[in-house]
């Protein structure tokens, strides 16, 4: 827990030697090594751990998760179905399995998996408990109204929202709850009806489908993603705005994004720090930082640089953000 992983498995490592069939410090161990990146031995760990306890269904969901970074794609799905066989309610399983799939451009059966895992955790998807059904597609929404709503990070809303157009478009009134901070910038978003910021009162609605359900319901694969439009935008007023603070246009200017939220568990692998990201920014350029927070470790990195703009206290939501991305020629993500 304190990341202290190289002491973790030297921890893990004396447990063994006092108890050779500790099948929990091998499965232990395996975490450590994962989160370590040593992969081939994180592997040979979990099936030290499942030759000592062989219905060690976390063992080998964790198993198929580090196959999977090896890119073994179907050693990884075959080591979740062994987990879900021996545990045919272990939603992490399915959750990891259908993230697989996915990843591998298998999005018929990934949707549905992701969505049986979310069904087995929270009532098929649907957190909130809503008296109303869940809509997956199957039934007519001519005349119907349906409440979409946001169950995941900031970012998922982000991505999934565009699908409020496709399901008006069946002639549904589109009823869209999503947290505050997105309340401005989805304001104006195609196809919804209403927003609402969650925690709100809801109006009454026939349906409901979280927004990460709506891939399955629309049947997306690689082809059929909908990408034909730009479904967001910045405020004009607030582009005028952001215009207005950066001044005349003299150079092309890039957008920045180095690091993620700290809390995300797998934060190590979506961050970087601005002192490495600027070796390699070329010259003749203006750069501008889009990150609403900045690292403490960041801080001196971005004082010493003010040839990289710095607007962190004047982002109050995601549509200064989009604002000031609209004002950008590119933007560099590290995620």
């Amino acid at each position: 827990e304190l990341k202290q992983l190289d002491a973790a498995v030297a921890s893990y490592d004396k447990a063994i030697a006092l108890k050779a069939d500790y099948a929990e410090a091998y499965y232990n161990r395996g975490n450590a090594l994962k989160e370590l990146k040593r992969l081939d031995v994180a592997v040979a760990s979990y099936d030290k751990a499942i030759a000592l306890k062989a219905d060690y269904a976390e063992a080998y969901s964790n198993r198929g998760l580090v196959l999977q970074e090896l890119k073994q794609l179907d050693a990884a799905v075959a080591s979740y179905d062994k987990a879900i066989a021996l545990k045919p309610d272990f939603a992490g399983a399915y959750w990891n399995k259908s993230l697989a799939l996915l990843l591998f451009g298998h999005f018929d059966r990934g949707w549905e998996f992701y969505e049986f895992g979310w069904g087995i955790q929270y009532g098929r998807g649907n957190k909130q408990n809503f008296v109303q059904p869940l809509w997956l597609g199957n039934n007519p929404l001519e005349g119907k109204t349906i409440l979409l709503h946001s169950e995941q990070g900031f970012g998922d809303t982000i991505q999934f929202c565009r699908y409020a157009k496709l399901v008006a478009d069946l002639g549904a009134q589109v009823i869209l709850e999503v947290e505050k901070p997105l309340m401005s910038l989805l304001a104006n978003l195609d196809g919804v009806a209403q927003l609402v910021a969650k925690g709100s009162n809801l109006p009454a609605f026939d349906y409901q489908c979280p927004l990460l359900s709506l891939p399955l319901a629309f049947k997306t694969n690689i082809k059929t993603i909908p990408t034909s439009i730009k479904y967001l935008g910045g405020e004009p007023s607030k582009i005028a705005q952001w215009q207005s603070k950066l001044g005349e246009k003299i150079k092309p200017r890039i957008g920045l994004v180095w690091s993620g939220g700290t809390t995300h568990h797998n934060d190590r692998n979506r961050s970087l720090l601005l002192s490495y990201l600027i070796q390699h920014l070329p010259t003749d350029f203006q750069y501008v930082s889009l990150q609403k927070e900045i690292r403490d470790v960041d801080q001196p990195t971005i004082q010493s640089n003010p040839n990289i703009l710095n607007f962190a206290n004047e982002l109050n939501d995601f549509s200064d953000t989009a604002a000031l991305c609209e004002l950008m020629d590119i933007v560099i993500s590290v995620d």
